[in-house]
């Protein structure tokens, strides 16, 4: 069936970029120099190593030609698909076989014209894109992300808790000043996915030539260039790894405030549009988009370190990262809540024993399963406690670097390795020598991905919360991309962090021996 197919393509898309240098600085801090004050008690200094240099892939046919051709023209493909898809009186994988049994021209052809963008979705986007900006400019904290390959180290204003609350506030208060109904980004997906879509190649096409200095324009710094891997891999990984245009930081104005934004926007706008259909508030589309919701606070709250993260240190703005977030995230991330606007989840309030909303829809197994009473408190809750250990994991991390390891972790004094690393000088051309210290306390040393556990835990509730019962796999499908991608994320991260810190990293991983899961994986 399409999900199937869709977590092959990604495993395919996994295979892409075993070639390409990632890392995710999770555990470490930067710092420009080796202090004594580090060498006491708590943080034990690795001996220093050569540095090493990735060694140059060479060009494949197949990871650099036809499995990025491939995901080019299937992802896109598949968002369309899952908008026409939820826009159905019952959105299952069971309606999508029907349709394409039926004629696969006629589902292209209604697929295509529930798709197409229109001037409400343009004037959507131009607004919301406008006020994003607008708040963009506030003033902040000056925050920088960690020293590049090349010698660049990008700063950023700490704004963004501003945008957390102005965003949401100016939002809801529209609707309710009766400028458009709660429900806008529903009403408008199918059309808004389409404008996203082709916009997002054509913007992807400009990075291109942004990073290559064509078209009369220049890159943002000295992390730009090609691959060497053929104009098709170019486009597809992207020329610059922190572009701007007009003073905006490209990445983090797409990736933040554009995608999340939405994401985050998304369950509100879809309880709405449940509401005015159905008469009642379904639980189970009400506690995912609360659960998302505060997930999303927190990914706000902290936001300079996603700026400090694999997505933004080492993926440069091609179609994989800017496509990515402008068109996959809007989709994918909001199937599981957007799928319940139509056909309710079943689900029912933790008082309550029945089964609300269309029970009709379900067959007689699921029906007296729900009847019997839905753990759908015991499901929010584990959610919820997800994004809260996510959240002190990655804060454990931030305070540690912006502390330089002072910040007492779990009340202790944090244990860490000293390691040392070397990158270009952008001004001399050499290689200049600095240091890190790596977090071996807390989360970081129960394993050396837990964020990414508990990251998967919340993602899986979401997908429960929508009702199996009901919506069959399609639901889960956020969560099961998310389990590949991190596990993969994993992998490229040591890679990387092996490569660059050496020996101290080796010191790092026989400290804290489970990469996600603690004695499993």
């Amino acid at each position: 069936d399409r999900q199937s197919v869709s977590l092959l393509l990604c495993l395919c898309n996994l295979s892409v970029h075993t070639a390409m240098p990632a890392t995710r600085r999770s555990p470490a801090r930067e710092r420009p120099s080796p202090s004594p004050q580090r060498r006491r008690s708590g943080v034990a200094k690795s001996a220093a190593a050569a540095p090493k240099q990735a060694a140059p892939s060479k060009l494949s046919l197949v990871d650099h030609v036809l499995l990025p051709l491939l995901l080019m023209v299937t992802t896109p493909t598949f968002c369309h698909i899952t908008a026409w898809l939820t826009a159905q009186p019952e959105p299952t994988l069971s309606t999508l076989a029907a349709a394409a049994a039926a004629g696969p021209a006629a589902l292209a052809a209604d697929v295509l014209a529930s798709t197409m963008p229109d001037a409400k979705a343009a004037v959507l986007l131009t607004a919301f894109s406008g006020l994003a900006l607008l708040i963009y400019a506030i003033p902040g904290p000056v925050k920088f992300g960690p020293i590049s390959d090349r010698g660049a180290r990008p700063a950023y204003a700490d704004n963004a808790m501003w945008h957390c609350v102005l965003f949401p506030l100016v939002f809801v208060l529209g609707a309710a000043a009766g400028l458009y109904p709660l429900s806008v980004l529903y009403d408008n997906f199918g059309a808004t996915v389409g404008l996203l879509n082709f916009g997002g190649l054509a913007f992807c096409a400009l990075l291109y030539a942004k990073g290559l200095s064509r078209l009369g324009l220049r890159p943002s710094g000295p992390d730009a260039g090609s691959s060497g891997k053929g104009l098709l891999f170019d486009y597809y990984w992207g020329t610059e790894l922190y572009p701007q245009l007009g003073g905006v930081d490209v990445k983090r104005f797409v990736n933040c405030r554009i995608s999340m934004t939405y994401w985050m926007l998304a369950g509100v706008s879809f309880a709405a549009a449940s509401h005015s259909r159905h008469g009642r508030l379904d639980p189970g589309l009400v506690l995912c988009a609360a659960s998302q919701f505060v997930y999303l606070v927190k990914f706000f709250y902290w936001e300079i370190g996603y700026m400090r993260s694999i997505d933004i240190i080492t993926d440069r703005a091609g179609f994989y990262e800017t496509w990515g977030c402008l068109v996959w995230v809007p989709s994918i991330y909001t199937l599981h809540t957007r799928s319940m606007v139509q056909l309710p989840s079943g689900l029912s309030w933790p008082a309550a024993g029945a089964t609300g909303g269309r029970a009709r829809t379900l067959s007689p197994a699921a029906c007296a399963h729900w009847r019997a009473g839905s753990p759908l408190g015991a499901i929010f809750a584990v959610g919820l406690l997800g994004v809260a250990f996510n959240f002190e994991a990655d804060l454990q991390r931030q305070r540690f670097r912006e502390t330089g390891g002072a910040a007492l972790v779990w009340g202790r004094k944090p244990i860490a390795i000293e390691a040392e690393y070397h990158v270009t000088d952008p001004k001399s051309g050499k290689l200049a020598r600095h240091t890190s210290l790596l977090l071996v306390s807390g989360w970081w040393g129960v394993a050396r991905h837990a964020q990414y556990l508990f990251e998967l835990t919340a993602a899986w509730s979401w997908g429960l919360l929508a009702g199996v019962g009901t919506h069959g796999a399609l639901p889960l499908f956020y969560a099961a991309f998310l389990t590949v991608l991190l596990v993969h994320r994993a992998i490229r991260d040591e890679e990387k962090c092996s490569l660059k810190y050496g020996a101290a990293y080796a010191k790092y991983k026989a400290m804290v021996p489970y990469k996600i899961v603690p004695y499993v994986f």
